[in-house]
C-alpha cells in the first residue's frame, strides 16, 4: 500500500530537486526526509533520484513524479467524498480570487456561508487570473471566481452575474491632454469611447496574467496603438486611485465602484472622475464560478455555489 507521506514527499522534493530546500519547505530534517524517500525507493522497488550535484531524477523519479499528484489528488477527493457520506458536519474548502474580486464578492458571500456551515475550515488562495486557472487545473484549490470565460481544460461554469469593465478617465488628464476641448471629448467619449482619441494620453495597467489588463491589451491592439504605459502594478485599486490623482487612464470593473468599501464610496464622490462603458463586448462578461469536471465536488462546494448564487 502506498505511503502518501512518503509521495507528498517526495513530490516536494522532485520539484524542488534539492533536499535542504524540500526539507526546510516541509518544516522537517533533511535527515527525515531522505528517510521518506528511501522509504518509498524500498517500497517501488526502484531508485529515484541520481544523489548527484545537481540532484536529479532517474527515469523511474520522472515517472512517479507525472502520477504522483494525480494520486495524491484522488485521495483528496476520495477522503472528501467519504466525508461527505458520513457527516457533512466537517469539511474544507479552498477558494481561489483575486485580491481585490475578493474584497468586494466575499463579504457578500462567505458571512452567511460561515453561519449555515460553521464547521466548514475555508481557505482563500489569492492570486490573478493566470494563476488561479491553473491551481485549479492542478487541484490546489476547489473552487475559482472570476471572469468568464476561464482559459484553462476541463472546467465547467456556474454563472453569478454580469459584469462590465469601464474605462476610468479624469478631468486632469483630459486637461492636460485637450486644453479647451474637455467638455467636447467628454461627450465623444460618453457617446462611444475610442481609445485612438486617447492614443496620446497616459495609461495606468495592472500586470499582464489578470483579466481585465488582458481586455486592455486586445483592444489596444485592436485600435492599432500602443499606449502609453506609465505603471504596471498587481493592484487594480492603486491604478484607480492614481487615476483619480491624474497620472493617467485605467480600465476598471463596474462592480468594485458600486462596492460598498470607503475606498469606493469617496472615488464615487469625486466629481472629476468619469466611467464611461466600453463599446466592445469582450467589455461585457459574466462573473462566474469554476470548477474541475474531473474531480470530486465536495458538498461544501457544492453548498458555496448555492450561497454564492442566491446572494450575487
Amino acid at each position: 500500500m502506498i505511503n502518501f507521506l512518503n509521495l507528498e514527499y517526495f513530490l516536494v522534493a522532485a520539484e524542488e530537486l534539492n533536499f535542504t530546500k524540500a526539507a526546510k519547505q516541509l518544516f522537517i530534517s533533511q535527515q527525515s526526509l531522505s528517510n521518506h524517500i528511501i522509504n518509498l525507493e524500498k517500497e517501488f522497488g526502484v531508485v529515484l533520484f541520481n544523489r548527484t550535484t545537481p540532484l536529479t531524477l532517474t527515469y523511474a523519479g520522472q515517472t512517479l513524479k507525472k502520477r504522483a499528484r494525480q494520486l495524491l489528488s484522488i485521495k483528496d477527493e476520495t477522503f472528501r467524498e467519504l466525508a461527505d457520506i458520513k457527516d457533512f458536519s466537517v469539511g474544507q474548502l479552498n477558494i481561489g480570487v483575486s485580491h481585490t474580486r475578493g474584497r468586494v464578492i466575499l463579504p457578500e458571500i462567505l458571512p452567511a456561508y460561515r453561519e449555515e456551515f460553521p464547521n466548514i475550515d475555508l481557505h482563500l488562495v489569492e492570486g490573478n487570473s493566470t494563476e488561479l486557472d491553473s491551481r485549479l487545473l492542478h487541484g490546489d484549490v476547489d473552487l475559482i471566481i472570476g471572469m468568464l470565460p476561464f482559459r484553462v481544460e476541463n472546467v465547467g461554469i456556474v454563472p453569478l452575474c454580469e459584469e462590465d469593465i469601464l474605462l476610468a478617465v479624469s478631468d486632469i488628464v483630459l486637461n492636460h491632454a485637450f486644453p479647451g476641448q474637455v467638455e467636447e471629448i467628454k461627450a465623444q467619449l460618453a457617446k462611444a469611447p475610442n481609445l485612438s482619441l486617447l492614443s496620446n494620453c497616459p495609461f495606468l495597467l495592472i500586470n499582464k496574467g489578470n483579466r481585465v489588463r488582458t481586455l486592455a491589451d486586445e483592444m489596444f491592439d485592436e485600435a492599432q496603438i500602443t499606449p502609453n504605459i506609465v505603471l504596471e502594478t498587481e493592484n487594480i485599486e492603486t491604478v484607480l486611485a492614481l487615476a483619480v490623482r491624474g497620472m493617467g487612464i485605467t480600465f476598471y470593473p463596474k462592480m468594485f465602484i458600486s462596492s460598498r468599501s470607503d475606498f469606493h464610496n469617496k472615488i464615487k464622490q469625486h466629481t472629476q472622475m468619469n466611467f464611461y462603458s466600453l463599446n466592445d463586448p469582450k467589455a461585457h462578461g459574466t462573473l462566474g464560478i469554476g470548477f474541475h469536471k474531473d474531480h470530486y465536488m465536495s458538498r461544501a462546494a457544492r453548498e458555496f455555489i448555492r450561497v454564492a448564487k442566491e446572494r450575487l
